[in-house]
């Protein structure tokens, strides 16, 4: 006895119908008799004809077998692809962030000006004289760095 498959609403058995009919246009669009699909397809031609007439009682597998054997199998890789009514339904899930700051905070770097630039070295213009001339007037511009804290560091032991 046939398994029962759940009853389909009528614009699904329409689409499952339409969907049999583009299976037979492909077929005969490639010459192919029902009986040569259905051998390569490994089913009986019984099945193969109501595959063609949109029967909701044929396995998936069964109507996947036919666009292999016609060469579209691909094709069954489009189908939910796109899923607009579920990105609806996922976006309407998602949480709102909150709105961004009208003006955003931007950090600047502090002007030309604030930064010292030494310009002479022992009262010259380092940039007329086309550089330093020695290595004292370089390490004039080097500064020590100050002390980080009061205590005093204990020497290292040896071992």
């Amino acid at each position: 006895m046939a398994q029962k498959t759940a009853p389909l609403l009528p614009s699904t058995d329409a689409l499952l119908c339409q969907f049999g009919d583009r299976l037979r246009l492909a077929r005969q669009r490639r010459r192919l008799s029902a009986k040569q699909v259905a051998e390569r397809a490994g089913m009986s031609p019984m099945t193969l004809r109501s595959l063609e007439r949109g029967g909701s009682g044929v396995t998936m597998g069964a109507y996947l077998a036919v666009m292999q054997v016609l060469g579209i199998e691909n094709d069954l890789g489009l189908l939910g692809a796109a899923d607009p009514q579920g990105r609806e339904l996922q976006d309407a899930r998602l949480t709102r962030r909150k709105a961004a700051p009208a003006e955003p905070t931007v950090r600047r770097m502090p002007a030309a000006a604030a930064v010292p630039q030494p310009e002479t070295i022992g009262g010259k213009n380092w940039r007329e004289q086309g550089g330093f001339a020695d290595s004292q007037a370089l390490a004039g511009l080097i500064q020590p760095p100050e002390p980080m804290s009061q205590k005093p560091q204990k020497p290292h032991k040896a071992r």
